[in-house]
């Protein structure tokens, strides 16, 4: 059956790699007969609406899924496509109750001209009451204009098979929530991480830089159980009396929050095991200041600290020393650590940031046990950032002859000297001056 997907117009490079998460993820096959990431609509063919259901109710950059009844470049085109789809489903529907709505894009038409448009279809033969809150059936009219046309280039009819989950990002809300940090990740776009990360029931997620907890919240809201982990003891304490599970008590998912504890990810206390489903970051990019990781800058033991009689290190409110660590390292560290601890069929998804020229472009890290599901462009004004999803391979698909695009680990130096990407951001993305031609 073939179904149509009405898609918010944002976050474009993603939308399809929500649905695709959502049916591999239920099994469900699924193909793309027509999408555009200029288009808000999207043609997709599906077993049947159960599995339309299953697929749409994850997503956050849709507004419903709609089986198809027709569609034309005209609306005489689409009127004869809805006899030869469906005139032999008209009887089902004939005494529920209704109500058609029209949704253009890029455009409006004035209401009388919308009702005209509706009683265009009256050849359904529909009989029930018009009901225009909670009815049982509902019609959509899809438009989709150029800019600055009087008339639409392609129209739709499709009858509403269920909404999405986008409702939910009022609940998730930044503005609403108790415990903040100005790196705390959006909700629209850590659900949208976690759900192409595919956390759901029965799953343990983890977030080595967990901040605030914004995708730990985000995995639990779709069932599963996360914990993380962050190098800053200040983020996992919290402060003035609130914290991460502040956050969980907040929306009722305590159930769904195991803990969080003081790691750095080259330095974790997880056994090395694979038993996580999920691993999902948005691992700090160095602008503010360097990325450090725990170490002496000489690579050096240094002596034990006496305080009071007690040694430094095992008081609370150590800090122990940092030194600086190169960014690219630091990725590839994340998927050494994400071959190590994930399942099979496990997932992995970063945040990276890029600048727009040639010259800081960095290279997606790969890595022999993981493949690349999606990438996906969060697009700024002179820089962006990538979301990569990985999977895990089972052992028999694991190429050894792939090696992993590693950068050498560099570290001591400055900030700039270990990330460029921080280099540029701080010059301001301009472009390098010319050579001096001698003579």
């Amino acid at each position: 059956m073939e179904y149509l997907v009405r898609f918010v117009q944002m976050h474009e490079s993603f939308r399809k790699a929500e649905l695709e998460a959502s049916a591999d993820l239920y099994g469900i096959n699924m193909e793309f007969l027509n999408y555009s990431q200029y288009s808000p609509h999207c043609i997709i063919r599906l077993p049947d609406e159960d599995a339309a259901r299953m697929i749409i109710q994850r997503s956050v950059l849709s507004k419903g899924i709609y089986e198809l009844w027709g569609s034309g470049s005209t609306y005489a085109e689409l009127h004869q496509d809805v006899e030869r789809r469906t005139s032999n489903l008209w009887h089902l529907y004939r005494l529920s109750s209704f109500k058609f709505e029209i949704q253009a894009y890029q455009a409006k038409r004035p209401l009388a001209e919308q009702n005209e448009l509706i009683q265009s279809f009256r050849y359904t033969g529909f009989e029930g009451p018009i009901q225009l809150k909670d009815p049982q059936q509902t019609f959509s009219i899809f438009e989709e204009y150029e800019w600055g046309s009087s008339e639409p280039t392609r129209v739709y009819l499709g009858r509403l098979v269920q909404g999405s989950s986008r409702p939910i990002l009022d609940t998730y809300t930044l503005k609403k929530r108790k415990y903040l940090s100005t790196t705390s990740m959006d909700s629209e776009l850590a659900l949208l991480t976690a759900n192409l990360t595919q956390a759901a029931p029965g799953k343990l997620f983890y977030d080595p830089f967990v901040g605030t907890g914004s995708f730990p919240i985000a995995c639990a809201h779709f069932g599963a159980v996360s914990m993380g982990s962050d190098i800053d003891g200040r983020a996992v304490r919290g402060k003035d009396g609130v914290d991460i599970i502040t956050n969980f008590q907040q929306y009722n998912l305590m159930d769904k929050y195991l803990d969080s504890f003081i790691a750095d990810l080259t330095h974790t206390p997880l056994r090395t095991a694979r038993f996580l489903d999920g691993i999902i970051c948005d691992p700090p990019y160095g602008v503010r200041e360097g990325l450090k990781v725990l170490g002496s800058k000489d690579g050096g033991k240094k002596e034990i600290t006496w305080v009071d009689g007690k040694a430094a290190h095992l008081q609370d409110h150590y800090i122990p020393p940092k030194k600086p660590y190169s960014f690219e390292a630091m990725l590839h560290d994340i998927l050494d650590f994400a071959a190590l601890h994930l399942v099979d069929g496990g997932r992995l998804s970063l945040w990276m940031p890029t600048a727009n020229d040639e010259e800081v472009e960095l290279e997606i890290p790969i890595h022999p046990c993981l493949e690349i599901v999606s990438i996906c462009v969060q697009a700024f004004n002179k820089w962006s950032r990538r979301l990569l999803t990985y999977r895990r391979l089972k052992h028999q698909d694991v190429k050894n002859d792939q090696p992993s695009r590693h950068t050498k680990k560099e570290e001591g130096g400055t900030a700039n000297d270990l990330n460029s990407f921080r280099k540029r951001y701080f010059e301001g993305f301009k472009e390098p001056p010319p050579p001096i031609k001698d003579g």
